[in-house]
């Protein structure tokens, strides 16, 4: 398994030559999580990750067909959401913040890449990128990170 840095120095060349900037434009539904809980993180093309909860993260539940669940914590949580509406015990919430996003397939950056790439995630689980995901990363380009491409598309618009 590659690391989080192997896979930025390998790919982040690759996606600022064949990237585009996008934005999330669906709205998600959030609450803070409990401290110990487990989620598993599930797309349509099964589960992606899973993650135990620590004090100060939140829930996120984005509104795709998955309804895929994951942990952030409570500083990148402020940074990405605005508070829209109470709903019951859920707050629903509009994403801010802009990625560096690229189709990941076998003649990206005309380098033959594999058709799978297994690799750490930046909270340290184990992550599965297959041809057809989206590579992201931050603007900062601090991170990278798969999102599975149904979800991308269901959630995610150029800027």
């Amino acid at each position: 398994m590659k690391s989080q840095q192997e896979v930025l120095a390998q790919l982040l060349p690759i996606m600022e030559k064949n990237g585009s900037c996008f934005q999330k434009f669906l709205k998600i539904k959030a609450k803070p999580a409990d401290v110990g809980s487990w989620v598993i993180t599930k797309t349509n093309d099964g589960i992606e990750t899973k993650n135990q909860a620590k004090p100060g993260d939140w829930l996120v539940e984005n509104q795709t067909e998955a309804k895929e669940r994951y942990l952030v914590n409570e500083k990148f949580f402020e940074e990405k959401y605005s508070f829209l509406e109470k709903r019951g015990e859920w707050g629903i919430y509009s994403p801010k913040g802009k990625i560096l996003a690229v189709e990941f397939n076998e003649k990206l950056g005309n380098k033959n890449l594999p058709k799978q790439l297994v690799f750490e995630a930046p909270w340290g689980e184990k992550m599965r990128l297959r041809i057809g995901d989206y590579l992201v990363c931050p603007l900062d380009k601090s991170e990278i990170y798969r999102i599975a491409q149904k979800e991308f598309l269901e959630t995610y618009q150029p800027c």
